[in-house]
């Protein structure tokens, strides 16, 4: 295929499901200076071909890992290295991928291998957990991690946040949607507006008030790997900064028991979406904290703090929240 050629660009345009690895970046001197050249043509024309920056990242990371091991201007040999390499067919399968943008680019016509993705079933931690490591964080990054977790929002979508879309009046937030996501309008929680009505005022008037997502992913290691140490409780470091939209989800499917509004609440444009990552969340334990209600401004405060109404036994309200 003519790498110019209207069918090459389309396909190049076409943003893959690549994850970061764990590790980092790799750039290696053992790099031929020639191939290392057209790596970085490839990464250059995928960004102004208006992939994400940190999805071009990641595929800069794969193509660099294939180099260092093989000949990327021999394709049967990468095909043989990536099958032969002992990582999940998820790692294999985001290093066809971003080896089949080098080819398209660099005019190199293989047979795209075909991996199968398979997804892991992230357990959710609780809510409880999740605020433990807020707690201990600062006041700014107190407000992010709260925003993530009460909206939902994906780092990325709320590093690109704007002062007009925070609306105190309404007590909402209005989320541009990011890598195919919709965007959407959330209502907030009492305690997320009450941080929100001073947090513009301690980081001063800038426009976008929230930091870029990759300081976001930082500062979450960071505080929960502080956190672990401290509390001599390793599983805390195993949370993930995106288990907050995780928890989010689940949490709006449990209460609702609606997946249309799930979907829509997380910005996913397909119902096949919501159903997929739905069925593949675990939300952890079944057990809960129970609460009484003789008023409605006891019901209220229960509500406000999250509980579920249950029902009415001799003129009390019963509710719960999960633990």
């Amino acid at each position: 295929m003519n790498p110019g050629s209207p069918a090459s660009q389309a396909s190049i345009l076409i943003q893959p499901r690549l994850r970061a690895p764990s590790t980092r970046l790799l750039y290696s001197s053992n790099i031929n200076a020639d191939v290392k050249g057209k790596i970085v043509n490839t990464l250059l024309k995928l960004k102004n071909n208006g992939l994400e920056e940190q999805t071009v990242k990641v595929i800069g990371f794969y193509l660099n890992h294939l180099a260092v091991n093989v000949d990327l201007q021999s394709p049967e040999r990468v095909k043989e290295f990536i099958a032969n390499k002992n990582v999940n067919s998820g790692f294999k399968g985001n290093s066809v991928k971003a080896y089949n943008y080098y080819t398209l680019i660099n005019g190199i016509v293989w047979e795209r291998p075909r991996y199968k993705w398979e997804q892991n079933k992230p357990k959710i931690p609780s809510e409880e957990t999740l605020n433990k490591i807020i707690a201990s964080c600062g006041w700014k990054y107190s407000v992010v991690f709260t925003l993530l977790k009460e909206t939902g929002a994906m780092p990325k979508e709320l590093s690109g946040v704007t002062l007009r879309d925070i609306d105190l009046e309404r007590d909402t937030i209005t989320i541009r949607g990011r890598k195919g996501h919709a965007s959407r309008t959330i209502k907030l929680k009492v305690n997320a507006v009450a941080m929100l009505r001073t947090f513009p005022a301690k980081i001063g008037s800038r426009e976008r008030p929230f930091p870029p997502a990759g300081q976001m992913t930082k500062a979450w290691i960071k505080y929960k790997r502080r956190l672990s140490e401290r509390l001599a409780e390793p599983s805390l470091f195993q949370i993930r900064l995106y288990d907050l939209r995780h928890y989010q989800a689940c949490k709006t499917y449990y209460q609702t028991k609606d997946v249309l509004y799930t979907k829509q609440k997380m910005g996913w444009k397909k119902l096949e979406t919501a159903l997929f990552y739905l069925q593949c969340m675990d939300f952890g334990s079944e057990e809960y904290h129970s609460a009484t209600a003789k008023t409605v401004d006891e019901a209220t405060k229960l509500i406000e703090q999250g509980f579920d109404f249950v029902c009415d036994i001799d003129a009390v309200k019963l509710f719960r929240k999960r633990k």
